[in-house]
């Protein structure tokens, strides 16, 4: 009997303890959260974009007639001049053609001299009938024949000198096809590429081959990059650029927007712009094709109030915000959602500023520009120095809600937002 006693009165101790830690024990963990000063310095604002290293001016050279190659006289990184003789055609048919577009314009001369001759025929026949028909030698319809022969004489010779400058216009394509077999550089530069080989036929007929491809001068660069729409705002001519390029890792090179183009180009509903950047290339490191990774400079303010981004991106807690909506300042902590905000209130942000008590108090701010990591800050109730919050330091009691007693779950680990 004494032994129950004493296991009922061991089970009591255990439930009054129990029941005293469950109701009364810690079952919140507070919240603690991470803070960061506000600073004064220099933000840049930088529009990255992707492009490709071009010359200045690249000339496909192409040929205009039909033909075997016969021979090449530029190569791969050939200098050229321009004028100078970069690929032969096979001119061996053309200058047969050349010769019988000369045997039919020798014909049609011949076929002129024998109009005329005709024709002077005629008109003596035409005259003396007509001389005749007064003496009456000869009958009206004798008249009529002669006349008519007469005509006839003059439209033949028509006809054959229309055929001598018809055979002449053929002589001159002739001409240009038997010069176009010689295809010569249209500036100097560069060869970038050959696409030919000796003996390789070539076929103009719907579209004119590329047989070179010349660069006018690679001391003279420039990138063509793909801006968003959204950024297209901030360029215009004369703007600084550095960009990289994976052949020299770790160095910078420096150049300047030579041209804004106006020219959407719209990929799956994205719309881009054209934005070329000239670089000077006197030491020739840079070579065509290349990829460039370009960072564009749209704006710099120096010695500026600067608040961290996570700070302008933190949410407080619900029962935070609660209490804030309470007290009437949630006109402040929420943004609206209306298409009609006018720009100024576009640029107006919260931040969380944490009190002496560890409360949080809500801080309206103005922001300007942004480098990605800092936001300036226009204007606003905070100093230099001022921290304000960027994020919370959960437990691990508090993520893992009621799956632990009340008063475990100390630990503490860093939660970003």
């Amino acid at each position: 009997m004494r032994r129950i006693v004493l296991i009922i009165s061991v089970l009591a101790i255990g439930l009054a303890i129990g029941g005293y830690v469950f109701f009364n024990g810690e079952r919140k963990v507070p919240v603690h959260y991470r803070t960061a000063a506000i600073e004064r310095g220099s933000i840049i604002s930088v529009v990255s974009a992707t492009g490709t290293i071009n010359p200045v001016v690249l000339v496909e050279v192409g040929t205009q007639v039909s033909g075997m190659i016969k021979s090449l006289h530029a190569d791969f990184n050939s200098q050229v001049k321009a004028g100078e003789t970069v690929a032969v055609i096979d001119p061996e048919p053309f200058k047969a053609r050349r010769e019988q577009a000369v045997s039919n314009l020798e014909v049609a001369r011949s076929n002129v001299a024998r109009s005329k001759a005709d024709l002077a025929q005629r008109k003596r026949e035409l005259d003396r009938v007509q001389s005749l028909l007064p003496q009456q030698f000869v009958s009206q319809n004798d008249v009529d024949v002669a006349l008519t022969n007469h005509q006839s004489a003059e439209a033949q010779l028509r006809v054959a000198e229309a055929q001598v400058r018809q055979a002449g216009a053929a002589l001159n394509v002739a001409d240009q096809e038997l010069k176009y077999t010689v295809i010569r550089s249209p500036i100097e530069g560069i060869v970038v590429a050959r696409n030919v080989e000796v003996g390789q036929t070539v076929a103009a007929s719907f579209a004119t081959p590329n047989l070179f491809l010349i660069a006018l001068d690679l001391t003279k660069m420039q990138v063509n990059t793909n801006v968003s729409e959204s950024d297209i705002g901030g360029m215009a001519e004369g703007q600084d650029a550095v960009f990289t390029v994976d052949a020299y890792p770790g160095e910078s090179f420096t150049g300047t927007i030579r041209q804004v183009r106006l020219a959407p180009i719209n990929i799956q509903n994205v719309v881009t712009y054209n934005v070329v950047v000239g670089v000077d290339n006197k030491d020739l490191r840079l070579k065509p094709g290349m990829t460039a990774n370009v960072s564009i400079v749209v704006a710099q303010k120096n010695q500026t109030l600067k608040v961290p981004n996570a700070a302008l991106r933190f949410a407080p807690p619900k029962s935070e915000r609660d209490r804030h909506e309470v007290d009437g300042q949630a006109g402040n902590v929420v943004e609206g959602h209306s298409s009609a905000r006018s720009k100024e209130e576009l640029r107006q942000k919260t931040v969380w500023k944490l009190m002496e008590d560890g409360s949080l108090a809500p801080v309206p701010v103005q922001i300007g520009i942004s480098d990605g990591i800092s936001t300036e800050m226009l204007s606003g109730a905070l100093t230099e120095g001022e921290p304000v919050v960027v994020g919370i330091e959960q437990s691990l009691g508090e993520e893992k809600g009621g799956e632990l007693p009340p008063g475990f779950g100390t630990k503490k680990r860093p939660r970003y937002r």
